[in-house]
């Protein structure tokens, strides 16, 4: 279920959720930059280095404050497929 965007630190970001035992493993895009600075050499690093999976109360202790509407959206759809 998306529970869609939120802009934080520059960067919009994108969030589902799921009802599942899903994998932590990811396939990530990656990006090229300039590697170390100032070297001429450009080198490839993964966008994604890594994915968890929380719950509710774990993750409000790892969002950073401008994510935290996600949850609440969450909170919001889970008593609305209850409650009908």
């Amino acid at each position: 279920m998306p529970l869609e965007s939120v802009k934080s630190s520059g960067k919009v970001i994108h969030v589902w959720a799921v009802e599942a035992e899903p994998s932590t493993e990811i396939a990530s895009n990656t990006f090229e930059i300039e590697w170390p600075p100032k070297s001429g050499k450009k080198t490839r690093f993964p966008e994604v280095d890594k994915a968890a999976w929380f719950d509710l109360s774990q993750a409000r202790e790892v969002l950073v404050k401008s994510q935290l509407p996600f949850l609440e959206r969450l909170e919001e759809a889970i008593r609305h497929k209850r409650d009908h």
